[in-house]
């Protein structure tokens, strides 16, 4: 039962730092749409910067894990970077929601630093997989270091300007070079 509390907090405070960035939930507005007393949320994360830092871990997670290896579906015949930016579509169109990492950041010289060492680990992360993706594409090192920088920034550009217009086409023109490379 604590485990399930923790990942319906969990989950809520993503969905609303997605949302709305840090200072877009309290414990006060995580415990109502979860349906649990305020205390309940302290119980399980005692300040904000944890609660902050344990969400950012979990959305980090979640998302490696939801891609897989480059190696793996580049061997079952599917492009990991067409996986990759796939992830980041399915997040505008079905969860009408940025990248939480991509949010964050913009925010990242007003967080904790613990935080901010978590939204790090995103990014460093989902560097080393498109690095990797690239590789198994062809690519040497270091055109993959430089291929992986571009894609992040032409995926978490794309997804501003197309949540800006409310326009998922917009985010489809923006990334036609990545996926069609």
């Amino acid at each position: 039962m604590k485990q399930d509390k923790e990942t319906a907090i969990l989950k809520t405070a993503e969905e609303m730092v997605r949302q709305g960035g840090y200072n877009s939930f309290s414990f006060r507005s995580i415990a109502s749409a979860v349906g649990i007393k305020s205390s309940s949320v302290h119980y399980h994360f005692a300040t904000k910067e944890d609660l902050g830092v344990a969400v950012t871990k979990f959305y980090t997670d979640k998302f490696i894990s939801a891609l897989g290896s480059p190696k793996s579906l580049f061997e079952n015949g599917k492009d990991p970077i067409v996986k990759y930016v796939s992830m980041f579509r399915e997040a505008l169109e079905e969860d009408k929601g940025m990248c939480m990492c991509g949010m964050l950041g913009a925010e990242a010289d007003s967080l904790p630093e613990s935080v901010v060492s978590e939204i790090r680990d995103f990014f460093r992360r989902n560097l080393l997989w498109l690095n990797e993706a690239y590789q198994v594409k062809g690519c040497n090192s270091s055109q993959a270091e430089a291929k992986a920088l571009q894609a992040m920034a032409i995926l978490e550009g794309a997804m501003i300007i197309s949540n800006t217009h409310d326009d998922l086409a917009m985010f489809d023109l923006s990334t036609q070079l990545l996926v069609n490379s």
